[in-house]
C-alpha cells in the first residue's frame, strides 16, 4: 500500500483554533471528519490516517508551532519511510485571493515561516504544496496580526466549500498524482 504524508500547517491551542494561520489543520481536520476518524498526538504532531482506496494518508498537524514544522515533517517521513515526493504540504498563502487553491511541486517559502523552516530541516525544497488563499485585507505592516487573526462571519460561510474543495484536491493528489491535481483543482 502506498503511503503519502499529509502535513496540514498551523499553531496548536485554543487561542489559533479559528485563525487564517490554521487553514492547514483546517483542511485535515475536513479529512478527517469526513472520513470518520480522529487524530491522536504522537511524537511532534497530532496524526490520524486515512484510507483511500489503495492508499495510506498519514494525515499530521504539528504541534511544534508554526516556525518549528519541519521538525514533525523530517520526523514523520523518516518514521513513515515515505518518499518526499509522496509529500504534500498544506499551507495558508496572503498572495492567494480568499479561498483560491493551487497545488504546487516545488517553490521557495514565500516568506512563510513554516515552509522556511521545512526547507531548511529538509535542505530541498522540492515538495508538493497545496497553498490556500488567505488574502491580503490588511493596512500595511499588519501581516501578523492579519495572519493570527480570526476569520469573520462572511469569511467563514465562503470558506467552508473551499475547505472541502482543498480536502478533494488532497485526495486527489494522492490518488492521481500532481499533475491531474494542479489540472483539477488550480483556479477552480
Amino acid at each position: 500500500m502506498n503511503k503519502y504524508l499529509i502535513t496540514g500547517l498551523g499553531n496548536v491551542g485554543i487561542k489559533y483554533t479559528n485563525t487564517r494561520h490554521n487553514i492547514g489543520f483546517e483542511v485535515l481536520d475536513s479529512l478527517a471528519k469526513e472520513s470518520g476518524i480522529s487524530f491522536s498526538s504522537a511524537r511532534y504532531a497530532e496524526v490520524a490516517e486515512l484510507k483511500v482506496k489503495n492508499k495510506l494518508l498519514v494525515l499530521i498537524k504539528p504541534t511544534t508551532f508554526m516556525n518549528l514544522s519541519g521538525k514533525a515533517v523530517n520526523y514523520w517521513l523518516q518514521q513513515e519511510k515515505i518518499p518526499l515526493e509522496n509529500s504534500l504540504v498544506v499551507v495558508d498563502d496572503v498572495a492567494l485571493d480568499l479561498g483560491a487553491i493551487r497545488l504546487k511541486g516545488k517553490g521557495s517559502d514565500g516568506g512563510h515561516n513554516g515552509l522556511k523552516h521545512i526547507n531548511q530541516t529538509l535542505g530541498r525544497q522540492d515538495y508538493a504544496r497545496l497553498r490556500f488563499g488567505i488574502g491580503n485585507d490588511y493596512p500595511k505592516g499588519q501581516q501578523v496580526n492579519f495572519v493570527l487573526g480570526e476569520w469573520t462571519t462572511a469569511e467563514r460561510t465562503l470558506l467552508n466549500p473551499r475547505i472541502k474543495e482543498a480536502a478533494q484536491a488532497v485526495k486527489t493528489f494522492c490518488l492521481a498524482g500532481l499533475n491531474t491535481a494542479m489540472n483539477q483543482h488550480n483556479g477552480v
